[in-house]
């Protein structure tokens, strides 16, 4: 894994993961403003020549770490997301039930978004 560089495409809705100028998996995810500011992960998607390298997991970690690090929470609608939080509390705190209720209207809202 070491040769997986991941990168925040904020405006594509998109935290990649790069073996060299390849992108070997991505989560897309969108933020919510209201009630309160939220990366909402909405989908992992790991190429199948390189799944089971730890790169979808690895990407679920950076999406938490950049979240903390701009002082906002994760609200996971993605199911790999949700394992991961779930298998990983010290990194992943719950998000509150009202604020994944709000992903799930913006995205009823966004139906072609993702």
């Amino acid at each position: 894994m070491s040769d997986v560089e991941i990168r925040d495409d904020r405006a594509g809705g998109r935290l990649e993961a790069f073996a060299g100028d390849e992108v070997v998996g991505h989560i897309e995810y969108f933020v919510l403003e209201a009630p309160a500011r939220a990366l909402v992960p909405v989908h992992t998607i790991v190429e199948p020549e390189h799944e089971g390298k730890g790169i979808a997991g690895s990407l679920a970690r950076e999406l938490y770490g950049i979240a903390a690090r701009e002082g906002v929470v994760v609200a996971p609608l993605c199911p790999y997301v949700v394992k991961w939080a779930a298998r990983h509390p010290e990194e992943a705190p719950a998000a509150d039930p009202e604020l994944l209720g709000a992903a799930v209207e913006w995205l009823k809202t966004h139906p072609g978004r993702f």
